[in-house]
């Protein structure tokens, strides 16, 4: 009987907390498809995988993950053992289990612990268990030029099967994860797969001296800082290219923005001053008017003084004409008798003198009086013009005002807003971009120490390469592929040793748009399976794809749509024909054809709470604190 093929499968995920209801994904031999709606925890899965397959921590914080703080992996060899790793959301070691565990274990006494960290001398880690499934255990691989070798980590091989969204569409080779120091090291690994031929037979060319010794130590210096900047690479989603365009658009936006802003900020000034010079004019008027009315209710006041004087001088007047024509009598004032009267004589009986004096007084105050009329007039005239005006000003201050406060200061708000908000997201690309820059001056540093070694790395370079039958026959296979697939540009494709990347059809697939190369980057790693495979050499026999079919959602331009072709329907028809001792994984958004969504192992991700399964997640109503309660599951 043939020896079952090296490698094992995942049969379940799943998360634990102590007030959550668990959240578990099952895993089967073969093709499975988890597809669905945006941001129901798909991407999570993926992420979640190579977590549980010894990646580093943290996960990515989504609000959904609050809450849970265990996760359980479930994995089966291919001759039929199962056991159950266990970690802590938050990283660190892990616990092994016998058996498939899909519920959190009360008693730990049957498990036993194993390191995160990948050892040569200690096989009690996670490394070192999943390299013994792929019959990979103990192998080295060549780390530099001078032939150096490293003991392989599982980790190696893991960025070989597990694609996430954002490798799959990156413009570099496949074996490279953007850090030029592990190249070397990536690429025997890719060899090792390939030729089942490991480098533990490599010895150094020379030893190293002094001045080597002292430039191995700024290499390690260097490495170590470029481990830092890449974990901070590694949630930025955009590459350098992409970043300068979105540096650029947003210089435009801000540039729009700020003649927008300055625009709004001149009318808001304008209205403001206008608003601010009606106020002033109606609050004078509004005292101009009572001032008025004050002076009218003197005035008045003053007229009825002056008629009432009127009309006690008119009473004298009367009183001395009457006084004349009566009979005579003593004199009322001096006391003299009729006959003793001498009008030549000075008294101050004088009638005639006293109602003269009140007729001239009279006169005098009907003056004054007709002038108080005349002044009472003009104040009555100003009055109504207040009140004639002031309700025009009062309705045009009120349309002002409204339009500052409803239209003009809200616009302005939210420019200002607007204007900050693209003015920090500028500073946050031009923050990546130097992160980029950073990290390519030290890569640059780092290849400048090296390559004092250069001839020494010509002759070692030659000896790292992919055997040329060996590259040839995974080229095929990746064709073979292609046109199954009904690749559109399908055609001639050969490995090029120099940029370590496929050439398609004459055509470097770096060169291709991100949705075909998204599609090449999953030919790739599913012809690294079905080669290793046909060979029998070791491979892990999973591979997991985030967002193959890129190309059917999100088009980079019209040479890289398909839709409208049935690459989509011959992709999931071959992967559906892999043999029994493979798994692959595919998370997609969109929906696979009728007879592949029949399937068991298909699962989708409603995004309903009342339809199917929600997502990864169980839903939780009324859980408001998640933004667009992003990633809620429910079954």
């Amino acid at each position: 009987m043939m020896a079952a093929a090296p490698g094992f499968r995942l049969r379940f995920l799943g998360f634990f907390g102590p007030q959550k209801p668990s959240a578990t994904v099952k895993f089967a031999a073969g093709l499975n498809v988890i597809y669905g709606s945006s941001d129901t925890g798909k991407s999570f899965i993926v992420e979640a995988i190579d977590f549980m397959l010894g990646g580093k921590p943290p996960l990515r914080d989504i609000p959904q993950r609050v809450g849970y703080d265990q996760i359980l992996l479930g994995i089966e060899s291919l001759d039929g053992n199962a056991f159950t790793l266990r970690r802590s959301i938050d990283g660190g070691s892990f616990r092994l289990y016998t058996g498939l565990v899909e519920a959190l274990p009360a008693d730990d006494a049957e498990s036993r612990v194993l390191s995160e960290l990948h050892s040569g001398t200690n096989s009690a880690n996670v490394s070192a268990f999943l390299l013994g499934f792929c019959g990979l255990m103990g192998k080295h691989i060549r780390k530099n030029a001078r032939g150096e070798t490293q003991g392989l980590s599982f980790r190696n091989i893991a960025r070989l099967m597990i694609v996430t969204e954002t490798e799959i569409t990156q413009q570099r080779t496949p074996l490279s994860d953007g850090n030029a120091v592990a190249d070397t090291a990536n690429l025997s690994t890719f060899r090792l797969l390939l030729t089942g031929t490991d480098d533990s037979a490599l010895v150094p060319s020379v030893e190293r001296g002094q001045e080597e010794l002292s430039r191995d130590a700024q290499l390690q210096l260097l490495d170590q800082l470029l481990d830092d900047y890449r974990e901070r690479l590694k949630e930025l989603i955009k590459s350098p290219k992409e970043l300068e365009e979105q540096l650029e658009q947003l210089d435009v936006s801000i540039r729009e923005y700020a003649d927008q802003l300055n625009a709004t900020e001149a009318e808001f000034q304008q209205a403001a001053a206008r608003r601010r010079g009606l106020r002033k004019k109606l609050e004078e008027s509004r005292d101009r008017r009572t001032e008025v009315d004050a002076l009218l209710e003197r005035f008045t006041l003053l007229d009825r003084h002056y008629g009432s004087d009127i009309e006690r001088l008119r009473a004298i007047e009367e009183g001395g004409t009457l006084f004349n024509v009566l009979n005579s009598a003593i004199c009322p004032l001096c006391g003299a008798a009729p006959a003793l009267h001498r009008p030549d004589a000075d008294c101050d009986g004088d009638i005639e003198a006293v109602v003269e004096a009140a007729r001239k007084e009279i006169a005098k105050i009907e003056v004054l009086r007709a002038e108080l009329a005349a002044t009472v007039s003009d104040l009555r005239r100003e009055g109504a013009s207040f009140d004639r005006r002031m309700p025009v000003v009062e309705s045009e201050l009120q349309t002002i005002s409204d339009a500052v406060d409803r239209l003009i200061s809200p616009r302005l708000t939210g420019l200002r807003k607007s204007y900050s908000d693209l003015a920090d997201k500028r500073g946050e690309v031009r923050g990546a971009l130097a992160l980029y820059a950073t990290v390519q001056d030290i890569e640059r540093r780092r290849t400048e120490l090296e390559s004092s070694g250069e001839a020494e790395r010509a002759g070692a370079a030659v000896s790292a390469d992919i055997p040329r039958s060996v590259a040839y026959g995974f080229a095929k296979t990746v064709e073979a592929i292609l046109e199954g697939w009904h690749f559109p540009e399908a055609g001639d494709v050969y490995f090029d040793s120099r940029t370590r990347d496929l050439v398609i059809a004459g055509k470097s697939r770096s060169a291709f748009g991100k949705g075909l190369r998204a599609i090449t980057h999953a030919a790739f790693t599913v012809g690294l399976l079905r080669y290793c495979r046909a060979q029998r050499t070791p491979h892990s026999g999973i591979v997991v794809l985030d967002s193959p079919l890129l190309a059917y959602r999100e088009p980079d331009g019209t040479e890289d749509d398909l839709r409208g072709t049935d690459l989509q329907e011959q992709f999931y028809a071959d992967l559906q024909g892999l043999s029994a001792d493979t798994q692959v994984i595919v998370i997609e958004n969109t929906n696979p054809p009728d007879a592949i969504m029949a399937l068991d192992e298909v699962l989708m991700f409603t995004r309903s709470p009342h339809h199917g399964r929600y997502g990864l997640f169980p839903h939780i109503p009324d859980q408001g604190n998640a933004p667009d309660n992003a990633l809620k599951g429910s079954w």
